[in-house]
């Protein structure tokens, strides 16, 4: 096959692992490091109320839009109502309705979400207001205050802020205490703003919702300023004119509309409670993949059963370990017992630890390669002496655990999760190489599998490393481009350059 088949093959592979992996990190918001938690914060809002008896209807305003936030789910408990969400003029309605209900009744709404900076829910540019029908002489005083910001200010956002200053002035004239004259509250105050910039042809409506913190046994809910310049919504302090938000502000319903509704009820009050837990972010993760309806939650590890699960997190760190021989063979030129001997030496470091592991398998080695000569002189045939010489290998793995535990030893015993096939085929690969090239190139390739393997643990054993391979294991095909790309270098491998000095000086 020629050259660029592979070039383009391996850009494929790669365009296709790589756009997997930023879907699931950035979309479905895998995290990219193990045991990452996330904030969430459960909102409780609890309508209480007096009923009937006769039939009850009751409305609460929730969430819709939410810049900054993402919903992770919501619920109702109420016994005995029908519970539904649909859509009013301003946003969503959680309403519940019954045919009978008699004396003090209470519903929940709960909603937990939690912070996504990428979220930018915001509505579409909304028309210029109409004018606002507004009665003298209030109506002058609105008009000579608009005229008096659209002096002092050169866009929607400087505007803005000039009106909340002069409203918020101590020092206010006639024609802003006749403005403020009915308001008796935040919400009364914002709704005056709103009614002003209307009379300015802006767009410009009430913002309610939870500055969110921690704990909150009892929460009320905050009455900020929401402005279109033209392009954006912006948001602004009613009291300072500060263009700005508070720091993890869930806006909870927007315009002038009352928070709740009972029909068929009275002495309606509404409660809110917050809280904060902390939830892994993989877990966030599947919950939205499952609400979008993606098929990548289907498709990934942490749908397979537990055990195997903890199979593919050490399976999956083989190919890691495969590709740091391709490249300490390849490009470095470390010579080696064997294609994949070194990743599985590897891999049993994992559990026995890489200084008792490198003493364990150096003594087996040594130990069974003395065995091996000995049966050298008895004139075996090849299968009857690997057999031979697999024995041996177990004998000696039972003899060195037996030792170790009376010794007091306990990682001694480790030495039995050598696969020890691997160790029979090294000891008989040794022998091979010690009879027909001599001792030094056997105990190089000695050393240079045990290179390999140390380097290869290195990277097996990296925590972050095995969660990035399970959570994304389409980063395989990445890899598998790397390897195919390495498969084309036909270049000096680094200790070759060494060798061919003299040539290149000549």
């Amino acid at each position: 096959m020629k050259q660029r088949y592979v070039f383009v093959l391996a850009a494929l592979l790669t365009a296709i692992g790589t756009a997997v992996f930023f879907y699931k990190w950035q979309v479905l918001g895998f995290p990219l490091t193990e045991n990452q938690e996330r904030p969430v914060w459960t909102i409780e809002a609890a309508v209480s109320f007096d009923s009937g008896p006769g039939s009850i209807k009751a409305q609460l305003r929730i969430p819709t839009l939410t810049p900054g936030f993402r919903m992770l789910n919501e619920n109702s408990v109420s016994r005995g109502y029908g519970y539904g969400t649909p859509f009013g003029d301003d946003g969503r309605i959680a309403e519940w309705t019954t045919r009978r209900a008699d004396g003090e009744q209470t519903v929940y709404y709960r909603v937990s979400v939690y912070e996504d900076n990428s979220v930018d829910e915001s509505d579409t540019t909304p028309p210029f207001p109409p004018m606002p029908v507004i009665k003298e002489p209030l109506n002058t005083a609105i008009q000579v205050l608009v005229e008096y910001a659209r002096e002092r200010s050169a866009d929607t956002a400087s505007l803005t802020s000039e009106v909340l200053r002069r409203l918020n002035d101590p020092s206010r004239d006639a024609n802003v205490d006749l403005i403020l004259s009915e308001v008796s509250n935040e919400a009364d105050f914002v709704a005056v703003v709103s009614t002003i910039l209307a009379s300015a042809r802006i767009p410009a409506r009430v913002v309610h919702g939870f500055p969110l913190s921690e704990r909150l046994r009892s929460a009320d809910p905050v009455s900020w300023l929401e402005v279109h310049d033209g392009d954006r919504w912006l948001y602004f302090n009613p009291v300072t004119g500060e263009q700005t938000l508070p720091k993890r502000f869930l806006v909870w319903w927007r315009g002038n509309e009352p928070l709740v509704n009972v029909e068929g009820g009275s002495n309606v009050h509404v409660e809110f409670a917050i809280q904060e837990n902390h939830i892994d972010a993989v877990a966030i993760a599947e919950t939205q993949s499952e609400k979008r309806g993606s098929s990548a939650i289907d498709f990934s590890l942490y749908s397979l059963p537990i055990r195997t699960q903890a199979v593919y997190g050490v399976l999956l760190m083989i190919p890691i370990g495969a590709f740091v021989m391709v490249i300490m063979r390849n490009i470095i030129g470390v010579d080696a017992f064997g294609t994949f001997m070194p990743v599985l030496i590897a891999l049993a470091f994992r559990e026995t630890k890489l200084l008792w592991g490198l003493i364990l398998f150096t003594l087996l080695v040594t130990l069974g390669l003395t065995i091996r000569f000995l049966l050298e002189k008895l004139r075996l045939l090849l299968v009857p002496r690997l057999a031979s010489v697999l024995i041996v290998v177990v004998m000696l793995m039972l003899t060195i655990s037996m030792v170790s535990h009376r010794l007091g030893l306990e990682m001694g015993l480790s030495v039995a999760l050598f696969p020890m096939v691997i160790i029979s085929m090294t000891i008989e690969r040794m022998s091979v190489v010690w009879e027909e090239r001599g001792p030094v190139d056997a105990i190089r390739a000695g050393v240079g599998s045990m290179i390999v393997a140390v380097v290869a643990y290195m990277f097996m054993v990296m925590p972050w490393l095995e969660h990035l391979m399970f959570t994304f294991p389409e980063l395989l095909l990445v890899l598998l481009a790397l390897v195919m790309l390495v498969g084309r270098y036909t270049g000096y491998r680094l200790t070759e350059l060494r060798r061919f000095q003299e040539l290149v000086k000549s």
